[in-house]
């Protein structure tokens, strides 16, 4: 058996280099060009964001901030009037029968919830996380015909005036004072509580309040008594 022996000295591989020819100058400028614009999208889309994000902080903070005004002017309002003792009682009782009412009817709708929500605070205090509870407290408000600026507006009454106010009831209300939503739109400037306060009246009186326009001008006709009576 005979081999063959192939030096590698033999065998000659001829490399060929193909000279590459040079990039014109319009293809080069193109491509920068493609460079730029590139930057250029990603720095405007970060922009964008950064012009969003800032939007967003500036809406929550201007929503904050009037927020804040409008719970300082009903403050302002709670406080401003000038009522007698008995004005104030009688207002107060209104206040507090709502509430109540308000509480009841949640605790009947949630009534394996009922001792977890002993008060209306605990009411409004854990809606904001339980759905459950915010969609009755929503129903419960849209069957008395009352709005969450309602409720906001007589809980500032309530935490005003509830160290120093009595309740009055229904019979001792009428003997005082006949018409009540006429001293309320009367005495009360800031719109927000004057229609709480109403609305407060109506429900106690009527079982629910009128939120129609109106409906709510010619409830009020029936409460105010006229310039001649």
């Amino acid at each position: 058996m005979s081999c063959v022996v192939v030096s590698s000295s033999l065998i000659q591989f001829d490399i060929i280099l193909v000279p590459q020819r040079p990039l014109s100058p319009l293809i080069l400028l193109s491509y920068r060009v493609d460079h730029r614009l590139q930057a250029l999208e990603a720095q405007f889309k970060e922009l964008d964001f950064t012009k969003d994000s800032l939007t967003q902080r500036f809406e929550q903070h201007s929503k904050a901030l009037a927020s804040q005004a409008a719970q300082d002017e009903l403050w302002t309002a709670v406080l401003a009037p000038k009522f007698t003792p008995m004005e104030l009682n009688i207002l107060y009782s209104y206040v507090i029968e709502v509430l109540f009412c308000l509480h009841t009817r949640v605790l009947e709708k949630l009534p394996d919830l009922v001792r977890g929500l002993p008060t209306l605070a605990s009411v409004l205090r854990r809606k904001v996380k339980n759905q459950r509870i915010r969609v009755v407290w929503e129903s419960v408000l849209e069957e008395c015909g009352l709005q969450e600026g309602d409720i906001t507006a007589l809980c500032t009454f309530f935490i005003a005036h509830g160290n120093k106010a009595e309740h009055y009831g229904a019979k001792v209300r009428r003997m005082y004072i006949r018409d009540v939503a006429f001293l309320i739109t009367n005495m009360v400037n800031n719109q927000a509580l004057r229609d709480g306060l109403l609305r407060a009246v109506q429900v106690i009186e009527k079982g629910k309040a009128v939120r129609a326009p109106e409906e709510q001008k010619s409830s009020l006709k029936e409460l105010i008594p006229s310039v001649r009576n």
